[in-house]
């Protein structure tokens, strides 16, 4: 099996050492390329570099480091470094959570986007934690479970996709999912729940604040930061999963179409 390990908290990031033990677990004696930003790009969602020329800097043997976005690192990893397309792209581990209205944000979940779109199963893989353990990150349950999650993934794929051989091709739309985003719980890892297949849920609170400062020459500075906060979410969402010491994992799609709105708003219009 040959992997593509990618991230957005860049090259030197403990979570991409954690993305490349789940790799290694997966392939034991497959190839382990790692193509990650030279520097953090969180929250830097799908953009590419367009305005600016990408740098690249050969690291190691199948290791490099691009000036640009996490999606900038699939395109450059795929199209021109790697002799072979990669099986499977892993993103990750993020430092964080990555569930609910993050999803949008994320430079994570961006570059699976990019693999995906390229045809490649890509999985987002991302740590929560609570506030309090900010400084101790629990990386050893992405480590643990981490590619039992993917693994889980990839046969129950295979299996649809062998049991659709030949079905209509509208109807092939679960096993044709090649974008998965994985968020594992802040627990010791013998303490996991169990793994749950969820959907994106969404936020009780708006999340984003602007936290304003002074520097020490009285001029107005600001940090954007991120109040988590849910009050109630359902139980077949992301964000009840990792509150229960679940693994969430959640198939994505790119199109973004608001199916029931798509419906009504056309017979209103029509009505009209």
């Amino acid at each position: 099996m040959r992997i593509l390990v990618t991230n957005d908290d860049g090259i030197h990031a403990r979570g991409l050492r954690a993305a490349e033990k789940i790799a290694r677990e997966l392939a034991p004696d497959g190839e382990i390329w790692v193509v990650a930003p030279a520097a953090e790009q969180s929250g830097a969602s799908r953009s590419l570099s367009l305005a600016n020329p990408i740098r690249l800097q050969q690291v190691d043997k199948r290791r490099f480091s691009v000036r640009g976005t996490p999606a900038d690192c699939v395109i450059m990893a795929v199209c021109h470094l790697m002799p072979q397309p990669p099986d499977i792209i892993i993103s990750g581990v993020n430092r964080g959570q990555n569930v609910a209205d993050d999803i949008t944000y994320s430079g994570t979940i961006a570059a699976a986007m990019e693999g995906a779109v390229l045809g490649i199963p890509s999985f987002a893989l991302s740590q929560c934690y609570l506030p309090e353990h900010a400084d101790a990150i629990p990386w050893r349950v992405a480590e643990a479970h981490g590619a039992q999650a993917i693994r889980m993934v990839l046969d129950a794929r295979a299996k649809l996709l062998r049991a659709e051989n030949g079905a209509e091709r509208e109807s092939r739309a679960v096993s044709d999912c090649a974008l998965f985003n994985i968020n594992f719980p802040d627990c010791a890892p013998q303490n996991l729940a169990g793994f749950r297949i969820t959907r994106q849920g969404r936020r009780d609170v708006h999340q984003l604040m602007v936290d304003a400062r002074t520097d020490p020459r009285g001029h107005p500075y600001y940090w954007l930061s991120f109040r988590r906060e849910v009050k109630t979410p359902p139980e077949d969402t992301d964000l009840f999963a990792i509150f229960n010491r679940l693994v969430s994992i959640t198939p994505l799609s790119m199109n973004l179409t608001d199916v029931r709105a798509l419906a009504r708003l056309g017979k209103t219009l029509r009505d009209t």
